[in-house]
């Protein structure tokens, strides 16, 4: 769920890099929506909240004058846009030929509220910034692809972690609004269990930092973003993987020292906790049978955020009326919670959706 858990854990995982591709050459562009004026669901709202965005190909207009070709691309908790232009993903879908040309689609890479470029508590609110949630953090999506881009239906869906959460809520909110989603590691349910407990252990131990100054701190409290970072590392290691490329005891201790300051010269405090406490209003359990798109959810078992022993998943997808529920072996190619964002391991199924999901 988490680029900067990607850091820690999944972006440094070694053994892993033999099998991506390199990253073509892109031409990205990269621009600002400002919407005046946003509420929130807390009822705060800002004059003008910034949503930070990238974009990637041209767009192209069907016969009645509508772009068709538009690929909303959703990053995890901590994350941005910018993290699908590594290799591991980019080097895997965007050139030539590949499944996401970027010749024939455009892709759409937003930074989502608290997050990248985007509005966020660090730009000078700290904790009075408003408190949102994932509904507000959808909605602004939407308004992004709708008002800023003019783009009434997608071709496809594609979400990490958050994104994966956010792309259930899309198909829920807009059934209409697209062709296709590809949900990666998620589950359609209330936070809750242990994904809820190392939540809010994050939370407590930047908070109760004294460095914290509730919210208002002149240095980081780096005590209590140790702390996180250590939780953060669980969350998104990858056992096999991690065992091949740290195989030493030294190894390991080197990884962490290295990952550790990684991550206390990245996280801002107050931006993490607004972050990993957004997910508080998820719950997209009620309606997923109102889902019409065609569906390609995509899990791996060595996920230990959703782990498949939940048995959430094989309970939850029949109810998606043209769903898919897809659950990757450990393989070589997983990444644990990280398996996400390495599309090696899951594209072969991208290409069944989109083969599938073809508009006629």
């Amino acid at each position: 769920m988490i680029r900067r858990l990607l850091a820690l854990a999944a972006s440094l995982a070694i053994a892993g890099q033999a099998h991506a591709q390199p990253a073509p050459a892109l031409a990205t562009r990269e621009a600002d929506f400002v919407i005046r004026d946003f509420h929130f669901r807390s009822g705060e709202s800002l004059p003008e909240l910034h949503l930070h965005y990238r974009t990637l190909g041209e767009p192209r207009r069907d016969a009645a004058g509508r772009i068709a070709n538009a690929v909303l691309i959703l990053h995890g908790t901590g994350g941005s846009g910018g993290q699908f232009l590594r290799p591991q993903f980019a080097g895997e879908l965007f050139g030539s030929g590949q499944l996401l040309d970027t010749a024939r689609y455009y892709i759409i890479l937003p930074d989502d509220i608290g997050h990248g470029k985007s509005s966020k508590p660090s730009d000078g609110l700290r904790a009075r910034f408003p408190a949102y949630g994932y509904a507000d953090m959808v909605e602004a999506e939407h308004r992004l692809v709708t008002e800023g881009l003019g783009i009434p239906r997608l071709r496809l869906i594609m979400g990490t972690s958050m994104g994966c959460m956010h792309a259930f809520m899309w198909g829920e909110a807009w059934p209409d609004g697209m062709d296709a989603l590809m949900p990666l590691a998620c589950l359609p349910v209330p936070i809750a269990g242990r994904n809820r407990l190392w939540r809010a252990m994050i939370v407590s131990a930047v908070r109760s930092d004294p460095a914290w100054m509730g919210g208002d701190y002149k240095t980081e409290p780096r005590g209590g973003l140790t702390t996180a970072a250590d939780i953060l590392a669980i969350a998104g290691s990858a056992p096999v993987q991690m065992q091949k490329s740290l195989p030493t005891g030294p190894d390991a201790d080197r990884y962490l020292e290295k990952s550790l300051g990684h991550s206390l010269a990245t996280l801002d405090a107050d931006d993490l906790i607004y972050q990993v406490n957004a997910s508080g209003d998820y719950d997209p359990s009620a309606h997923l049978e109102a889902i019409t798109a065609p569906v390609m959810w995509i899990n791996s078992a060595d996920d230990f955020i959703n782990p498949p022993e939940l048995g959430i998943a094989e309970r939850e997808a029949p109810r998606l009326s043209r769903g898919r529920f897809i659950l990757l072996p450990v393989s070589p190619l997983t990444h644990g919670h990280g398996t996400h964002t390495w599309a090696a391991a899951w594209k072969d199924h991208l290409a069944e959706l989109l083969k599938e999901s073809e508009p006629r």
